[in-house]
């Protein structure tokens, strides 16, 4: 085992990550990416409690989640990887752009920004590394009534 190449390959798997979302590929991306179970926590901006899903269900969240946005923005940085053997972890930095059309914005801000880090798990599996845990910490957010749950609650508040 090469631990630089294990190294690339990590950082290319939280690029590729990101562009699950960013891209909307809900397709063969999550696969590439993601195990089947896979443990989430994204409590700090959505409230939710942590986890863990059957990778089809989660595809089905990214979905209903990231459709409302016109486009987004992650760019993940400053990766400081562990690796021990078949395991890994991955402390990154994450500045998240997500823009809401202008019906949605109704006239004001049209972006939900989200800073902070993911603290990650990956596993190497047969088929290469892939992301068995997920977790964001927002350390400052704009705009979090354009946050997906958010929009969510708003619709089903108009419905």
């Amino acid at each position: 085992m090469d631990a630089l190449a294990d190294r690339a390959d990590l950082i290319e798997l939280l690029s590729r990550y990101a562009d699950i979302a960013d891209l909307k590929e809900f397709t063969e991306l999550p696969g590439l990416v993601l195990t089947d179970p896979v443990t989430l926590d994204f409590s700090s901006v959505a409230d939710i409690p942590p986890m863990v899903t059957p990778l089809s269900e989660y595809v089905g969240i990214l979905r209903g989640s990231f459709e409302p946005y016109t486009a987004t923005h992650h760019a993940i940085t400053g990766h400081v990887i562990n690796i021990d053997g078949d395991t890994a972890t991955i402390h990154a930095h994450v500045r998240a752009e997500h823009w809401v059309p202008d019906e949605l914005a109704n006239g004001g801000p049209n972006r939900w920004l989200v800073v902070g880090f993911y603290d990650n798990e990956a596993v190497r599996t047969p088929d290469g590394w892939r992301l068995n845990r997920v977790k964001l910490t927002a350390t400052y957010q704009e705009h979090p009534h354009l946050s997906s749950p958010a929009l969510a609650a708003n619709q089903a508040r108009s419905s």
